[in-house]
């Protein structure tokens, strides 16, 4: 359920952008008075304290996508704020690269977010029927689930961002032009798929029920969602250029958020795709599922 009329719309992007800039404020208040030292800490304390934020409007608004687009906004925004805190002989070439691709990717991922969003009567369906499961204990599992999970999936992605930001010693080198490249192409990759996705729901003369098999998507089922995992990989990358001892710290993320896609993120969608278009069942016959390979006969 929706209300896209011009009114009703712009009157919920303004509510919205005054959610995000209310959640900027929480955020940015925490990282001027809590008593944290460690700046990796303190953002995530900031991180949290702006979830909480946007969960208030979420349930003032009995809606739980008020926080769609938090997955592609705090990532920039903790990345400026570390920028601050970088150490001694942190290389200029790979914060610029690190915070420029970060930045990008937030700046494209909640465009394709907001031109598709269509008031604050649309919900994802997943949250619907997550609600219509969960009964009166929804909410707390709102916002522990559908809010606070991937807050933390997220930030631990982050962690890559913060250590090539931050921790010096290490100069540019081919650690980072291969980060560069996985970082970049993941944006491109994800960004094509989800035009193609687009330009296929919008096509006129597209038959009910068929499945999208165009472009990337001839090659993979969830091309979006292997760029998204790819950019991950890429801040991965960064922060090992910048402190190779911290690979462990560093593996949390990538590896928590593939796992997510994977293992709940695609079979949820697949589920759905199989209810809807039952052609959809060969498609997973023939195509690969996440990364982009040639097709079975």
């Amino acid at each position: 359920m929706s209300d896209a009329s011009p009114r009703s719309l712009s009157s919920a992007r303004l509510i919205m952008t005054v959610a995000y800039l209310f959640a900027t404020a929480v955020g940015w208040l925490t990282l001027r008075y809590a008593p944290i030292g460690d700046p990796l800490w303190l953002g995530l304390a900031a991180d949290c304290a702006a979830t909480v934020a946007i969960f208030a409007w979420s349930f003032a608004y009995s809606n739980s996508s008020f926080y769609d687009a938090y997955w592609s906004v705090a990532p920039p925004l903790l990345g400026v704020y570390w920028w601050t805190t970088a150490a001694p002989g942190a290389d200029m070439t790979r914060r610029v690269l690190a915070l420029a691709l970060c930045t990008a990717w937030g700046i494209r991922l909640t465009y394709n977010w907001g031109r598709g969003w269509t008031g604050l009567g649309h919900e994802d369906w997943r949250y619907v029927d997550l609600q219509q499961k969960s009964g009166k204990a929804y909410w707390l599992v709102s916002f522990f689930g559908l809010h606070f999970f991937p807050t933390f999936q997220v930030f631990a992605g982050c962690v890559g961002l913060y250590v090539a930001l931050t921790a010096g010693g290490h100069a540019f080198g081919a650690i980072d032009i291969a980060a560069t490249i996985v970082t970049a192409g993941a944006i491109a990759i994800e960004a094509l798929a989800d035009e193609q996705l687009r330009a296929f729901a919008n096509d006129p003369n597209r038959v009910p029920g068929s499945v999208m098999m165009r472009g990337l998507w001839a090659y993979s089922r969830h091309p979006n969602y292997f760029g998204e995992m790819s950019f991950w990989w890429g801040l991965f990358l960064f922060g090992l250029a910048a402190n190779p001892d911290a690979w462990r710290m560093l593996l949390v993320g990538p590896v928590a958020i593939t796992v997510m896609f994977f293992f709940v993120s695609v079979p949820m969608m697949e589920k759905r795709q199989l209810e809807r278009k039952p052609s959809f069942a060969e498609h997973i016959r023939t195509t690969s599922m996440i990364i982009p390979w040639f097709r079975k006969s």
